[in-house]
Parts: structure tokens; sequence; C-alpha cells
């Protein structure tokens, strides 16, 4: 009858890792959500997208107005008096284009920046990700150590027993004690390292770093292989940018070519007059109004053809990095796909020997009931079922790992 117990608690802590059961996905939602609310580097990126946004309102003016006001010392004389001060206003008008011209590279700019929004947010959702497995896989194997640790409470007590008639050594009872201490002494190492990754998450949530979190009992991987589309990589933000930083040179140079144009300039002089004394004719003392055009030419204009030159230069380099960014993001996601297969394929192999470790358990519990039981066989096989145990909750971390930086390159 005990022997028949030990056998089903065996069976329940093993078990754990291979149960069925799907993934609440609504909690690390819920923090993924929480994190793009609150983290300061997307609220400084957005910040960046406003201002580069409200650049546009700023290149829609006109140079300046010029005023000038100038009074006579020397008052000159003229046939209708002597000028005494004069107001000069001038406004110069760019080249039919121009502000237009500036906007939209104003504008393109903007758009560049949104992508940095964009970027640092699927940055954010795959560092929580990782985050959140990392925590479960040390809640797991917390779990593991413990059922372990009882399970070898459990041995100790068959070999204090099979003490008592001679069937066992006092040094199969240390050999017991000894592996419980290290089991004791992994755990505390888990609990150390289960605190500070729960800093890490609660600080990528711009949180209190101690706020408790929790994550679900049980990661589960799909029966299906998940499709990876390596067209939806041409697509990824941080290749978007490039292509709007590549219209972004075109505008530039479309604006280039506009401020090598001549810029038109229309104002006017005013002249006050006083009257001359002790004379009377048409208009004496009368002031002088003059519209004034005048014209600003580039002559010199060395600089708008280097900066073609620039841009193009510009354009070609733009290319050159977001081709070099591609085949980087290529080989990631190949290796993403690869690891995340592998981790499937190691998921497999440990669960097979979980439940082939399982069932030499069982033979030596049986052996036990005749009085056979070698507990240096036992330490080993209980050695051997928690190395598998971690192994398989390891691989199933690396397969949600690799699925998030999958994630982070094809999401759409």
């Amino acid at each position: 009858m005990k022997t028949k117990q030990i056998v089903r608690k065996t069976a329940l802590i093993l078990g754990c890792c291979f149960l069925s059961q799907f993934v609440n996905g609504q909690e690390l939602e819920g923090l993924i959500k929480l994190g793009l609310e609150n983290s300061p580097s997307i609220q400084k990126f957005e910040l960046q997208y406003k201002i580069a946004s409200e650049k546009v309102n700023e290149t829609n003016t006109l140079p300046n107005t010029e005023f000038s006001l100038g009074y006579f010392l020397s008052e000159p004389e003229t046939r209708t008096g002597a000028q005494r001060l004069r107001i000069s206003v001038k406004q110069m008008i760019p080249w039919f284009g121009s502000i237009t011209a500036r906007e939209n590279y104003a504008s393109s700019m903007a758009e560049a920046t949104f992508q940095d929004v964009v970027i640092a947010k699927r940055k954010l959702i795959a560092s929580i990700s990782q985050a959140y497995y990392d925590l479960y896989t040390i809640k797991a194997k917390q779990q593991v150590v413990l059922g372990n640790t009882d399970l070898i409470k459990t041995y100790q007590k068959l070999a204090l027993k099979a003490l008592e008639v001679d069937k066992a050594s006092a040094v199969d009872v240390l050999r017991l004690q000894m592996r419980e201490n290290d089991l004791v002494q992994l755990h505390q190492v888990l609990e150390q390292n289960l605190m500070a990754k729960q800093v890490e998450l609660n600080l990528l949530l711009n949180r209190e770093k101690t706020t408790p979190i929790s994550v679900v009992d049980i990661l589960i991987l799909p029966d299906n292989e998940l499709d990876v589309s390596f067209q939806k990589l041409k697509v990824h933000p941080e290749l978007v940018k490039y292509e709007k930083l590549y219209q972004s040179v075109e505008q530039s140079e479309l604006l280039n070519q506009k401020e090598s144009k001549p810029m038109i300039g229309f104002g006017f002089d005013y002249v006050a007059v006083s009257e001359r004394p002790n004379m009377v004719f048409e208009d004496n003392g009368k002031d002088i109004l003059m519209p004034m055009v005048s014209l600003s030419i580039p002559i010199f204009n060395k600089k708008y053809n280097s900066k073609t030159v620039q841009n193009k230069l510009m354009q070609q380099e733009i290319n050159v990095v977001k081709q070099e960014r591609l085949n980087s993001l290529e080989t990631m996601l190949e290796k993403a796909k690869t690891d995340r297969n592998a981790a499937k394929i190691s998921n497999d192999t440990q669960l097979k020997n979980i439940r082939q470790a399982k069932s030499a358990e069982e033979i030596l519990l049986k052996k036990y009931e005749t009085g056979t039981i070698d507990f240096k066989v036992v330490l080993d096989i209980q050695e051997l079922q928690l190395k598998f145990q971690i192994n398989q909750i390891e691989a199933v971390k690396n397969y949600y790992v690799q699925t998030s930086i999958v994630n982070y390159l094809t999401h759409q």
C-alpha cells in the first residue's frame, strides 16, 4: 500500500512537466499593455515624434519682415523740402513651392521618426515576454526542486526503516540527506534569481520593483509548427525606417532645388519731408512713398550643387545600410526558427526521458517490497529525473523566447 502511494506521488511530481494546459495569455498580455503605457522609453520616442511633427508648422513661415527707421541728423534739402526721417519695410518671399517643399521634408522626417516608436514598442514587447518566460522558468524549476525534495524525504524514511532491519547502511541515509541539502541549496539560489528577475520585469513595466508578479503554472508547446513568413520581414519597421529616410532625402533634394532659385522681395520706403518756409507751391512738404521690388539671386550656388551630390550619396548609403540590416534580420529570423525547432525536439526528448525515468523509478520501488532496493541507484535515477525535468523546462522557455523573437521580426 505504501509503495503504491509513493508511485502516485512520483507520477504527480514528474507529470507536472507535461500536463496539457493552455497558456493563460491574458496574464502576459496585461503586462505588455501596462509596459507600453508606462515605459519611459516609449514616451521618449513618442515625444521625439511629436517634436518632429511640430516642425512641419515651424517650416510653414516666410522669412522675417524687415523694418528699418532712419533719422537724418543733417537734413538733405530737396525741391519740396528737407527730408527728416526714412522708414523702410521689406518682405522676402521664397521661390514658388519652397514652403511646400519644406513642409514635405519635415513631414518625411517625422514619418521616419515615427518608425522609432514602432520599433521601440516591438522591442519592449519582446523584452517583457522574455523576462516573463524567464520568471516562469525559475518558478517551474522551484516546483520541480520542491517535488524532488519531498521525494528524497520519502526515500529517507524508507532508508531508515531498511536500516533498522539491516537492509540498508547508514551511508545510504547520509547520501540521501546530502542530496536533500543540495536540493534545498538549489531552491534558495532559485529564490534569489526569482527576486532579481521580478525586479527586472517590474522595471520594464516602470513600476515599484517589489510588486509581486504571477505567472502561469504550466506552459505547453503547440502541436502544429507555427508558420514563419520571411516575406513579412521586408515590412519590418527597422527596414521601413530606411525607406522613410530615403524618401526624406528625396524631399531634401526637392527643397534644395527650390532654395537654389531666386527670392523675390516687396516693400516700400517712406520719407518724411518738412515744408519749405515762406514758400508756396504745389507739393511743398509732400512726403515721399517709394514702392520697391528686390531680387535675391544665388549666383554663387556651389553649395546647392554640393548638396545635390551629398543627397545622391546619402541615398546610396541608405540602400546599402538597409540591405545590410535586412541580411541581419533574415539571419536572426532563421536562427530563431532553427532554435525554436530545436527547443521543440528537446522538449519531446526530455518528456520521453522523464517517462522512462518514471518507469525505472517504479521498478525500483517494486523491488523495495522484496527488500532488494539499492539507494545508490535510487539517487542516480532521482538525479536523472531532476536533470530531465530542468531540461524540459528550459526547452519550453527557449521555444517561447524564440517565438517572441519571431514575433518581433514578423508581427504586423
